[in-house]
Parts: structure tokens; C-alpha cells; sequence
């Protein structure tokens, strides 16, 4: 995600992280399992408890959905292929607001009820550790979207022509049951069905789109493993461009026309970045790619939704850097902790200075001394952006830019070579999975030969500014 523009919802504050704790997570630490036959309630994350749920692993979601601009009304269901892992005879989904009319467990008639945004599930018959089975959910509605912490809209947000669709980091509850945490990956169909004259834009590769009557049919299908924040279904009246890169990648841009003209000299932009990040951080982990550029401007955001991040307006170039670099650092290799989300930010922003810096711009060394230069009240240095200490601050500027200044001390110590290899290795030894601040300081250290645990606590984990490098 791109800092959104709107200042005042990502600045709120909450009480420092101390030392200790940090250092802790610095280290790692595994959360409680689910006790029982219980699926837990949540993943265990501690910015975001009730994100998620235990128990199970979902492989697949199926999602079938209609959507009538008009009158706002979504009708859906949602097929999820999972896996339990304990003994379960009640498990958990994530849904907010919508209303479920019918649940089914392998085809067999569930009991359900609805406690906040948990969906509550109990099958017929209790599933033993181990057993792949399937869920069904019919639901309708008119989707909202969630308010985070910081005050921003997250999910579903209606536009004037559609809905903009972007689900970080809780809002994926507000249009489909999921397990709605990084921690869960898996793959995903899309079966979208819109007015005629609307475009309904999904991950991965399109299948095919129909048209019979007044509606038309879109169906996407992303096989590579996904967390439900990075799923899309963004419906607007699109401008589409389609074509292959020349390294195979299928590139899908939908544009709303009132946004055209600033987005396409940038849109011209995307194969040349795709291709230098994939020298940088190896090669693409997708076999799409795109841009979804809306005109939503109470959104005030962009999002890296897996293969063709969502633009509330027409991108800059170092935007669209920024949301491609995340393909790999948040969408392919993804978080297991909200708190570690400067493996996303600080990174992504990192990726920007360090195409500013390829082509003709200024360094990353002069962009480091312009923010260590602000004074130690700043807000830069309000929190450390390895555990920023809320859901309130994850999108803060010390999790963005601190997060990148780690980074540029990091190849300040052990030399753009070994920095390099270090970025790559990450996101290629990571590919489809997930990864920790933890796991991250180990390949530095192992990749470098070098003691790096001190510098980069500091960096992350130290509060206030720390002191001149």
C-alpha cells in the first residue's frame, strides 16, 4: 500500500513499543494453538485478534458473485476447499454485515450463527485432524466497507459507477467468508456477474467473460497461494488494455476514462519495471500482471492487490513502483505477524529510492540524509516501524520510511553486493510463503558473514531517532 493522502487517518498515535518486547520479536515467538474441538475465533495476531480463525487451512475459495451497481445489492456464494488441522466440531469464517440464508459442510446442511464478524459453523458431523472438506455459504446483501483502526475505509467501497475493492488489512470479511489473515494462503476463482457495461476486475488470469441480456459474466482465476486481503473484485466502467510481455507475463490494464489520460504515459511504464525488479529480486512470481486504475476519490489510497494493484487515481511512476515491488515483498512472500508489516512498506518504499536512485535520480544515500535530518520530534521517530505497537499505525511514516532506512543501513554494512543478494534470496527462497523480521535478520547474517542482529534492533525496534549513522 501506497502512504495514503489523507493525512490525519494514518497519524493517530498509541504508547511506544518497549525494548524488551522488541527484542522479542526480533527473535520470533510461535502464538497459543487452539485448544479442543474448537477451531479458534482468531489467527493470534495481536494488532487484529479476530482476523483469521484456527483450525483449519483453506486451499481454495470459489467465489461466485453478482453485484447490481444500481441498487448496491451483492448476492454470492462462496465455496472454500480446506484442510482441518485439529479435530473440529465448530470452526470459524470471517464475514461482517452481509446476511447468510444457507451453510453446508460436504454438501450436508451446517448449523451456523453470527457473532460480530465471525461466522460461526457447526457440521454435522465433527471432522477429524487431517480431512480436507468443503463449505458452501449463500449470502446477499449490500456490502460496506470496514473502518480501521486509523480511521481509514477498508473492503468494500462503493464508487459512483461500481465498487472499489481493496482489503487491507481486515476489509476481505465485507464482501466473502474467509479466513482473513496473511497467515492462510490459497488459490482462487472468481465468477463475477455486473451490468452490461461494467467491467469486473479480479486476480490472476481472465478465463473468459460473457455477455447475454443486460449482465455480464467475468471469470478470473489466480492459482498461485493468495491472503484474502490482496483479492479484488473492483467493478467500475473501465477502459481495457491487454497484452503479453515479452518474458510471457499476461498483463491486464482496466482504467476508468476520467483517469486515462494522467494514468497511460505511467501505465507505459509497467513492462520496464516489472522487468527491472525481476533483475533485482528474481523473477516475477505471477503469471499476470495490470493495473486497476479507478476514479474513487474518497478512497485516498493504492493497494498491491496480487497481480494488478488498485489505484484510487491515476498512479505516478514511483507509486507504481512501489505496488509492484510488492508482488514479491507482501504479496508473494507475505507477513505472519501485522506487526512485521515493514517487510512490506519499508521494502516497497526501499524498491522506489532504489529506481530513483538506476535512473538518473537522486540517491538512496541523499534520500536517507533528507529524512535523518528531520529533528528527533518528528514524526518519523514517533514509534519503530518493526513493531509499530497497534493496527492504528501500521501505515504510519515510520513504518514506510524508517522501514527503508533499516534497509539502507543494512547495505550500507555489508555493501551493495551482498545487499542485493540478500533482497533476492529473500524473495525468491520465500517465494509463495511467508516470512519474519527473524527469518530475515538469519539471511543477512548468514548471506553477509556479518553480526547484524544490533544494528538492524536498532533501527527497528529502538524508539526514538537513533543516533547519527
Amino acid at each position: 500500500m501506497t502512504p495514503p493522502r489523507r493525512q490525519p487517518a494514518r497519524r493517530r498515535t498509541a504508547a511506544l513499543a518497549t525494548v524488551p518486547v522488541a527484542v522479542a520479536a526480533l527473535l520470533g515467538a510461535a502464538g497459543p494453538a487452539a485448544p479442543g474441538t474448537t477451531g479458534a475465533s482468531g489467527a493470534g495476531d495481536p494488532y487484529f485478534p479476530l482476523s483469521g480463525n484456527g483450525g483449519y487451512h483453506v486451499r481454495h475459495y470459489g467465489l461466485t458473485l453478482r453485484y447490481d451497481t444500481s441498487s448496491r445489492r451483492l448476492d454470492a456464494t462462496a465455496v472454500l476447499t480446506a484442510r482441518a488441522t485439529q479435530r473440529l466440531t465448530r470452526f470459524d469464517l470471517d464475514l461482517k454485515g452481509l446476511k447468510v440464508t444457507s451453510v453446508t459442510v460436504d454438501r450436508a446442511t451446517a448449523a451456523f450463527r453470527r457473532d460480530g464478524q465471525e461466522l460461526v459453523i457447526t457440521p454435522r458431523h465433527a471432522l477429524r485432524r487431517g480431512r480436507g472438506f468443503r463449505v458452501a455459504v449463500a449470502y446477499h446483501g449490500t456490502p460496506e466497507p470496514v473502518t480501521d483502526p486509523d480511521g481509514s475505509a477498508d473492503g468494500w467501497i462503493p464508487t459512483d459507477d461500481g465498487a472499489f475493492v481493496a482489503g487491507e488489512p481486515q476489509g476481505a470479511m465485507t464482501w466473502f467468508p474467509a479466513d482473513g489473515h496473511p497467515k492462510d494462503k490459497a488459490s482462487y476463482d472468481f465468477t463475477i456477474t455486473v451490468p452490461k457495461g461494467r467491467t469486473a476486475v479480479a486476480n490472476g488470469v481472465l478465463l473468459g467473460q460473457h455477455t447475454a441480456h443486460d449482465t455480464t459474466t467475468f471469470r478470473w482465476r489466480e492459482t498461485r497461494p493468495m491472503a484474502a486481503y490482496l483479492a479484488t473484485a473492483t467493478i467500475g466502467k473501465f477502459q481495457v488494455e491487454r497484452y503479453t510481455t515479452r518474458d510471457g507475463i499476461q498483463v491486464y490494464n482496466a482504467v476508468d476514462a476520467r483517469e486515462a489520460r494522467a494514468a497511460a504515459p505511467v501505465l507505459r511504464e509497467l513492462p520496464s519495471v516489472l522487468e527491472w525488479e525481476s533483475t533485482l529480486f528474481g523473477p516475477y512470481p505471477f503469471r499476470a500482471a495490470g493495473s486497476i486504475v479507478d476514479h474513487a476519490p474518497d478512497v485516498g489510497y493504492a493497494l498491491e492487490t496480487q497481480t494488478r494493484p488498485v489505484y484510487d487515481s491515476a498512479p505516478d511512476l514511483p507509486t507504481l513502483v512501489h505496488e509492484n515491488a510488492h508482488q514479491w515483498f507482501g504479496d508473494s512472500v507475505s507477513l505472519t505477524t501485522w506487526k512485521d508489516i515493514w517487510l512490506n512498506e519499508g521494502f516497497a518504499t526501499y524498491a522506489e529510492w532504489l529506481y530513483t536512485e538506476q535512473h538518473g535520480g537522486r540517491s538512496a544515500q541523499r534520500a536517507f540524509d533528507a529524512l535523518y535530518a528531520r529533528p528527533a520530534s518528528d514524526g518519523l521517530w514517533a514509534y519503530p516501524p518493526g513493531d509499530p505497537g497497534s493496527g492504528a499505525r501500521i501505515f504510519g511514516t515510520p513504518v514506510y520510511a524508517r522501514g527503508a532506512m533499516a534497509l539502507h543501513e543494512l547495505r550500507r554494512a555489508v555493501g551493495d553486493r551482498d545487499f542485493l543478494r540478500i533482497l533476492r534470496a529473500w524473495a525468491t527462497g520465500h517465494r509463495g510463503g511467508h516470512g519474519t523480521t527473524a527469518q530475515f535478520v538469519r539471511l543477512a547474517e548468514r548471506t553477509s558473514g556479518k553480526q547484524l542482529e544490533g544494528l538492524l534492533r536498532t533501527w527497528l525496534y529502538a524508539p526514538g531517532k537513533p543516533d547519527s549513522p
